[in-house]
């Protein structure tokens, strides 16, 4: 695949977009760079940039990690890219796997998992499969804009609700109140639970920083939405970035309590691979004044490097500054009453729905 060639600074990117730039991936052997060779009109508009969807033949679909400092061994992803644009987003480098870019091709060229439902209910039955959570929001938004047209993560919780296995979901998306009618009943069972991703109350800031999402008051609104209906659901104040949002963590975790929310979560900003350039572009644009100062704070946060990839503390960094963020937010969650307890969800109701033609078993 080629990624698609933007020159730097082109207006097209100035709206709906978080990315400014579309760098070659990481592992392409050229680097191709779009340039002005004087045939352009000056008035001439440049064609907009439009979401393409492609549908992805993946064979599997349950995704697997041993990371030891994340709480999950097993998620899925039913999309690859994300329309919410997002800048900070950490799960932009994968575009680079598929000959695409980081940058506004991850945002832009989409793909989908059209067999996802069929794929895991195989996976599912599968001799020797053990249940354990499985997260799907981890990576990419299961419920970007094209999840309205897709229904990908419709058909997989209807798979997940069949089978009484259970599931935990991160969004920053509205769209997860259509399938309440799905989620109450599983969380009656103890097989669901949700997390809204709030990073700023700041509607300016939001638009720039994740420029497709749900605005701040919508995602508030989901939290009270979805606790009414008896799912259990957090609010992830993540990432905080020093100097630009981290000032708001206890206002955002207030507005979540307030809406219903009962358990809190937290990351600082992350910078792996072809993020921090992207980042520091954004951040040019769009906080010239403050653009220093923030990287700044943030090498403190990383050992004087963009990113340090070191288990344990590249979610929450370490030096004064973290500690500092870590205290305010044990802080506030004590003082709101969040993450009092914490209650694991059910893996022993999982049970295979019987298939049609199956041999019932006989009764003694």
């Amino acid at each position: 695949m080629t990624a698609l060639l933007i020159r730097e600074g082109d207006p097209r990117l100035l709206h709906g977009r978080g990315a400014r730039t579309n760098a070659t991936g990481r592992y392409e052997p050229q680097a191709r760079v779009a340039f002005d060779d004087g045939w352009t009109k000056e008035d001439e508009a440049p064609a907009p940039i439009c979401t393409t969807v492609q549908q992805d033949a993946t064979r599997t679909i349950i995704a697997r990690n041993k990371s030891p400092d994340i709480s999950f061994d097993r998620s899925i992803n039913p999309y690859r890219g994300c329309e919410h644009g997002c800048v900070y987003c950490f799960a932009r480098p994968t575009h680079a796997y598929l000959g695409l870019s980081p940058g506004v091709d991850f945002e832009s060229r989409l793909f989908v998992k059209p067999d996802a439902a069929q794929l895991l209910a195989a996976e599912l039955r599968a001799p020797g499969y053990r249940p354990r959570v499985i997260a799907m929001g981890t990576n990419t938004d299961p419920y970007q804009p094209i999840e309205r047209s897709w229904k990908v993560t419709r058909s997989i919780l209807e798979v997940l609700r069949d089978f009484r296995h259970p599931t935990g979901i991160v969004t920053k998306s509205t769209l997860i109140q259509r399938d309440i009618d799905i989620l109450a009943p599983m969380a009656g069972m103890n097989l669901a639970r949700a997390a809204v991703s709030i990073t700023t109350l700041d509607r300016k800031l939001a638009r720039t920083m994740e420029p497709r999402a749900a605005t701040p008051e919508k995602r508030l609104e989901t939290i009270r939405a979805l606790t009414k209906a008896g799912i259990p659901t957090a609010v992830m104040t993540a990432p905080m970035i020093p100097a630009l949002n981290d000032h708001e963590m206890e206002d955002i975790l207030a507005a979540a309590a307030e809406a219903g929310a009962t358990q809190a979560g937290y990351v600082v900003l992350r910078l792996p691979l072809e993020i921090k350039d992207l980042f520091r572009e954004w951040l040019e644009a769009h906080v010239p004044d403050r653009a220093k100062h923030v990287m700044s704070l943030i090498r403190q946060m990383r050992g004087g490097r963009d990113y340090d990839p070191e288990w344990g503390t590249r979610m929450r960094g370490k030096g004064p500054y973290a500690r500092l963020i870590a205290e305010r937010f044990a802080m506030a969650t004590r003082r709101l009453g969040l993450n009092k307890e914490h209650r694991p969800l059910d893996v022993s109701k999982f049970h295979p729905p019987p298939r049609t033609g199956d041999q019932l078993a006989l009764a003694l």
